[in-house]
C-alpha cells in the first residue's frame, strides 16, 4: 500500500518585501480621505501665505531679485513641507491605534518595505503642499527668478525628508493622542528657530550694524 504525499504550498514572497506601486497608492488614498491632514498640510500653509505675504506693500518692496512677497512665499513653502512630512510620517502612530499595523504582519510585507511607504507617502504629500504654495503664490504677484523658484522649492522638498524621518519616528514612539499635542509645539518652536516667519530680514538695517561693529 503506497502512501501519497501531499507538497505543502510554496508561498511565494512579493518583490523589494511589498514595496510597491500599488501600496504607495493605496496608502495615499487612505490618507486623503482624513480632512485633517488634507486641511492641515495642503490649505493651511497657502492660507498662511495670503494672510501674512499677499499685501500691496510686500508685492511692491524689493528683496534682492525679487519681492518681499516671494520670500514669504519660500518661508511658508517650507512650512507646509515641514508640517505635510511630519504629519504623514506621525499617521504611524493612528495606525498602530486602529490596529491597522498589526492586520500588516499577517501578510508578507516586511517592516523595512512598510517604512520606506511611509516615508514615499510623506514625501508626495510634502511635495503636494510646497506645489500648492507655489501656485497660490504665482498667482498671489510673488517674484523670484526662475533659477530661485526651481532651487527653492526643491530644496524644501527634498529637506523635508528629515522631517517625515522625524514624525515617522515619533509616531512609533508615542501614542495617538499625544502625537501631535508634542508635535505641534515642536515644530513651532523649529519654524521660530529656522526664521519661518513672515517677516524678511531687514539687510540694510543689518549691514551698518555689523560695519560698526567690525
Amino acid at each position: 500500500m503506497s502512501v501519497s504525499t501531499v507538497s505543502p504550498l510554496v508561498r511565494s514572497l512579493p518583490r523589494f518585501g511589498g514595496f510597491s506601486l500599488g501600496m504607495i497608492a493605496l496608502e495615499l488614498r487612505r490618507m486623503l480621505r482624513n480632512k485633517r491632514t488634507v486641511i492641515f498640510t495642503l490649505i493651511m500653509p497657502a492660507a498662511f501665505f495670503l494672510l501674512f505675504g499677499s499685501s500691496s506693500g510686500y508685492r511692491t518692496e524689493r528683496v534682492g531679485e525679487g519681492n518681499v512677497t516671494g520670500y514669504i512665499l519660500i518661508s511658508m513653502a517650507v512650512y507646509g513641507a515641514m508640517l505635510a512630512t511630519t504629519s504623514g510620517g506621525a499617521m504611524v502612530s493612528i495606525e498602530r491605534a486602529a490596529g491597522w499595523s498589526r492586520q500588516l504582519r499577517l501578510t508578507p510585507l516586511k517592516p523595512l518595505a512598510y517604512v520606506a511607504v511611509k516615508l514615499v507617502i510623506a514625501m508626495i504629500i510634502g511635495a503636494v503642499s510646497v506645489a500648492v504654495a507655489f501656485l497660490v503664490g504665482s498667482l498671489a504677484g510673488a517674484e523670484l527668478p526662475v533659477s530661485a523658484w526651481i532651487g527653492c522649492g526643491l530644496l524644501a522638498w527634498v529637506c523635508s525628508l528629515v522631517f517625515a524621518a522625524f514624525g515617522l519616528f515619533m509616531g512609533y514612539l508615542l501614542p495617538s493622542e499625544n502625537v501631535m499635542q508634542i508635535l505641534g509645539p515642536v515644530l513651532a518652536v523649529l519654524s521660530f528657530a529656522g526664521q519661518t516667519t513672515p517677516e524678511p530680514p531687514r539687510f540694510a538695517e543689518i549691514e551698518p550694524s555689523l560695519g560698526a561693529v567690525a
